[in-house]
């Protein structure tokens, strides 16, 4: 998609009146015994006699699951426009969407991975299969999109990241990564082992498809294009788009319909066509 229809595009979608129904439901977490606050995104035209495919997307540091639908105006009328679901959960403040190894309260990989795909799919109508789900997300959320997906892929089908943090070794003192895993200089091999671009061995071929984007003014740009030059080095298939823009809502709010693009054609393939 060039960046002129996405704008012919846009421009449609947010001149044409749609209602998403957006709901705010806690989701009870076992593993970190509580309660967990999700925004569920569903399509206008939304009902139990059919399924629906489930976007899982995340927020970054410092946000709530709040964010996407408060900062993203266009998402509601993406939702409706593509017909799919979307998901935004409370990833915790700074929980890099890790199960930690310091602080059993923060088991956010086991949340998003399992206990929340567990609850969307027996209290909605969704396509309860790999080919019916998918996982992005934002700066943090784009690594943990990213993680999550690639250590799961019997659960994603496909996976993307928006200005993701995906090798954060450059940045050790930020984002209250050492109270989730340690110090850098004392946990170095756990580090290594964390980021999205040491994970890229455990890709099965043809078991994702994967989006990455940046800003080429955003601090996490650099390492974006090293991921990007790892998958083609290692000829993984992918989508890779960069775009005037930094680390910020003006970005993200251009990015994400990229990225709702990308998963409705993933959809499509995999779920429309059986």
């Amino acid at each position: 998609m060039n960046k002129y229809f996405l704008l012919i595009l846009l421009s449609a979608i947010v001149s044409t009146t749609y209602a998403a129904k957006v709901d705010t439901i806690s989701v009870h977490s076992a593993s970190m015994n509580k309660e967990v606050k999700t925004v569920v995104i569903r399509p206008d035209l939304y009902n139990k006699k059919e399924t629906y495919p489930v976007l899982y997307l995340l927020h970054g540091y410092s946000g709530s699951y709040k964010d996407w639908v408060n900062k993203a105006p266009a998402l509601k009328k993406l939702v409706d426009y593509y017909g799919y679901m979307v998901v935004c959960p409370d990833g915790g403040y700074g929980s890099w969407y890790w199960d930690s190894p310091l602080d059993p309260s923060y088991a956010y990989e086991t949340f998003v991975a399992k206990e929340l795909v567990s609850y969307i799919d027996n209290n909605f109508s969704t396509v309860a299969t790999k080919a019916g789900r998918a996982i992005t997300g934002l700066s943090m959320g784009g690594h943990g999109a990213l993680s999550l997906a690639f250590k799961h892929q019997d659960i994603y089908g496909a996976a993307g990241s928006t200005s993701g943090g995906v090798d954060f070794r450059p940045f050790p003192k930020n984002w209250e990564i050492e109270k989730r895993i340690g110090s850098y200089a004392e946990n170095e091999q756990l580090w290594d082992k964390l980021v999205v671009q040491n994970l890229v061995h455990l890709l099965v071929p043809k078991s994702l498809e994967i989006i990455i984007d940046c800003g080429n003014e955003d601090f996490f740009y650099n390492v974006n294009i090293a991921l990007h030059e790892k998958f083609l080095n290692r000829n993984i298939k992918h989508t890779f788009v960069q775009m005037p823009g930094g680390h910020n809502w003006e970005y993200w709010q251009k990015s994400i319909t990229y990225q709702l693009d990308f998963f409705a054609k993933f959809f499509s393939n995999r779920v429309l066509q059986k």
